[in-house]
């Protein structure tokens, strides 16, 4: 199993098909506490901090890595939460991007 945290995303501009939910699944395990949703075309994961500037400072620096990789997630937030949803709008579905994303911002509060 390689880690997903020292991978970069590609560029998605759709003609490939979207991951199904056995492959979703199997990377779910380098993606602690990150949710698939009904249809597994979709992560999430909701984070919870001590305060309104932990969680702001949280949310910059998981849009900071969003921009370094150009993949953005749907990002809602606060007083003492944030919740980061990911999938690849290009494919209606999840890539590994999603996983990629979702491992490095994991990787912010040393998950």
């Amino acid at each position: 199993m390689s880690d997903l945290k020292s991978k970069h995303c590609a560029p998605c501009e759709g003609g490939v098909s979207r991951m199904d939910r056995e492959a979703a699944n199997n990377l779910l395990g380098q993606t602690k506490s990150w949710k698939l949703n009904d249809e597994a075309t979709e992560i999430q994961r909701t984070y919870t901090f001590r305060n309104y500037y932990e969680t702001v400072a949280f949310v910059n620096a998981a849009a900071w890595i969003a921009h370094q990789e150009d993949h953005h997630a749907d990002i809602e937030f606060g007083y003492k939460n944030c919740r980061i949803r990911y999938s690849t709008h290009a494919i209606d579905g999840l890539s590994i991007n999603d996983f990629i994303c979702a491992a490095k911002i994991n990787d912010l509060i040393g998950e």
